[in-house]
């Protein structure tokens, strides 16, 4: 009901950046289902990156940053941060990522986590690089 008087009220320009802006946002969500699946992580600390691996194996990481270590987790192809000593914990409820281009960040521990598509890690040659 409330809908109806809002919507009787608008000018048909406000319609039109309405429908305009929804169909923005649509697009981006199909977009954003559509990138490709990640084979790797990698992990940044102060820029640099500290750790390197590859999707397909479940394992677990401590990471080290100014704050403590924050807790990884590699699983079914995932990733997401299971315990960071940061005070509000928002890298802990950013989720799990597996796509190319998504990122995780726990900004106070310094630490950035990405992933990255393109070649397999068999094309690469290496299972695990850490710095």
């Amino acid at each position: 009901m409330a809908l109806k008087a809002l919507w009787r009220r608008m000018t048909p320009l406000d319609r039109m950046l309405l429908c305009g802006l929804l169909g923005v946002a649509l697009l981006l969500c199909v977009l954003v289902f559509r990138l490709p699946g990640g084979s790797r992580l990698v992990v940044e600390r102060d820029g640099r990156i500290i750790y390197r691996a590859p999707l397909d194996r479940d394992r677990r990481m401590r990471l080290a940053g100014p704050l403590g270590e924050t807790l990884a987790v590699i699983e079914h192809g995932t990733v997401r941060v299971l315990a960071s000593p940061c005070r509000h914990k928002v890298c802990i409820g950013m989720g799990r990522i597996s796509r190319s281009g998504e990122w995780l960040a726990c900004v106070p521990n310094h630490l950035l986590l990405r992933i990255e598509g393109g070649r397999s890690p068999a094309e690469d040659g290496y299972d695990l690089i850490s710095r």
